[in-house]
């Protein structure tokens, strides 16, 4: 008798602890994709830190490109006509 209560209970009285730890494996996951995976948090940091180096770069660049029509607008203004 006490064989067959076994088995009738025991996937009963399992079925909550195989719940918690499947639902704690989907987290590790989740959890570990979230941090280490595509779109993780370091992925951001390091596109945050290429586009203020990108714009520090184009800054730069406006700049020069400025100095170099100001000479372009003095050399053609010294140019005989």
């Amino acid at each position: 008798m006490e064989s067959s209560t076994f088995k009738k209970g025991g996937f009963y009285k399992l079925l909550p602890f195989l719940s918690l730890v499947l639902f704690i494996c989907i987290l590790g996951v989740y959890f570990g994709n979230l941090l280490f995976g595509d779109n993780s948090l370091s992925v951001l940091l390091s596109l945050k830190n290429k586009e203020s180096q990108m714009r520090q770069e184009v800054n730069r660049l406006m700049h020069e490109n400025a100095n170099l029509q100001k000479e372009l607008f003095e050399l053609k203004g010294l140019e005989p006509q």
